[in-house]
């Protein structure tokens, strides 16, 4: 019995936290939040490649929209924070794909639809020798040109979907043939125009990359003769389109008719279709696929059609002629989009000097 109970008790002196452990609290804590948002609403990314010039530029920094789509959750959940597949200076594998979850997805405002500039992962990257698992693979950017259910087909470099010219985007480049008199043109009119030089053929005649825009401009220059758009001819095979099968002579200006895939869409399996589907059957929806003869066995069992159990989408570069996309390796999976790219925050430009390395004018730039 506390004889002393008119005395009141002190409370015990909290211990007072070190500085240094207030620092590790916020930063852990900042770092969980960081996660979070780049996991279900935004992500930065930088444009590494000129696959979409002029409409993104090597050097922009950008905001990817996870919510626009609605969220992937984590799929391989044991990874370095912040790191896409390997680890910064070591090069090393980030992730542990000894767990993988099943593929699902948030409630999101919108569908991809066709016009979106998407952020994927690079579908190639499941195959040997890296093996990566869906959302350790390469980030992507492309502009969705076919959506599920979609009949695509490209003509002379102009896009069809159902039968019906798509519309074309504003800063669109293709290839074009420039001749000249022999009079250098200005290094600073190639530039300022966004042009890239892709070939030199002879002292007065150059494959150029370059926007509509552009190839008005420079046909005005006072040493350019002609400038006419450069197309592979209809008919003409090239043995790196997909699906890289002689009976689809395809090329990049000149390619399908395509049946984009869609949930629910069942396919007749036989020698024209299978070339075109098999990649999607076996790899993106994980059958085993097996052709015997005239048989074709799904899972050991004979079937002569096949339905999907995914959406899937057709993805190309604005960078027409220097573009490694859909005509290359075939459909886009579902289960491979991250998101939406909605605004270019920051652009750099790597080859200006000091006092010009920022492009102003595309700083808080939204995408189209």
């Amino acid at each position: 019995m506390n004889w002393k109970f008119w005395k009141k008790n002190k409370p015990k002196p909290q211990k007072r936290r070190s500085a240094l452990r207030e620092w590790i609290n916020a930063i852990f804590f900042a770092v969980i939040v960081a996660i979070v948002i780049r996991a279900f609403f935004i992500e930065a990314y930088v444009i590494p490649s000129g696959s979409m010039e002029s409409t993104l530029l090597v050097g922009d920094f950008l905001f990817v929209s996870k919510v626009n789509y609605g969220a992937r959750t984590p799929i391989t959940p044991i990874a370095f924070p912040f790191a896409q597949n390997t680890m910064p200076l070591t090069g090393k594998r980030s992730y542990w794909d000894g767990i993988q979850l099943p593929y699902f997805r948030l409630p999101g405002f919108s569908h991809v639809k066709r016009g979106d500039v998407v952020v994927f992962n690079y579908p190639m990257d499941i195959d040997s020798p890296l093996y990566r698992p869906i959302d350790k693979q390469e980030n992507y950017i492309k502009r969705c040109q076919g959506t599920p259910g979609d009949t695509l087909a490209i003509r002379n470099g102009r896009v069809f979907i159902n039968g019906e010219p798509e519309g074309i985007p504003q800063y669109l480049q293709s290839a074009y043939i420039v001749h000249a008199d022999g009079t250098t043109i200005a290094p600073n009119t190639i530039k300022t125009l966004g042009i890239t030089i892709s070939q030199q053929f002879t002292t007065t005649d150059y494959e150029m990359l370059m926007t509509r825009q552009a190839a008005a401009k420079i046909k005005t220059n006072a040493g350019v003769i002609s400038v006419r758009e450069s197309t592979q001819l209809n008919g003409v095979y090239d043995g790196d389109i997909f699906p890289r099968d002689p009976n689809f002579r395809w090329n990049v200006d000149n390619y399908g008719p395509i049946i984009i895939p869609k949930k629910g869409w069942t396919v007749k399996l036989d020698s024209l279709t299978l070339p075109l589907y098999r990649r999607a059957i076996q790899v993106y929806e994980n059958n085993k696929l097996l052709v015997l003869g005239n048989d074709v066995l799904i899972n050991g069992k004979k079937v002569d059609t096949y339905t999907f159990k995914m959406n899937y989408y057709w993805m190309m570069g604005d960078n027409r002629h220097n573009s490694e996309d859909s005509r290359y390796w075939g459909f886009v999976p579902e289960d491979h989009i991250v998101g939406k790219a909605i605004l270019t925050w920051m652009s750099v430009d790597s080859t200006g000097s000091f006092f010009s390395k920022i492009r102003w004018n595309r700083v808080f730039k939204p995408i189209h």
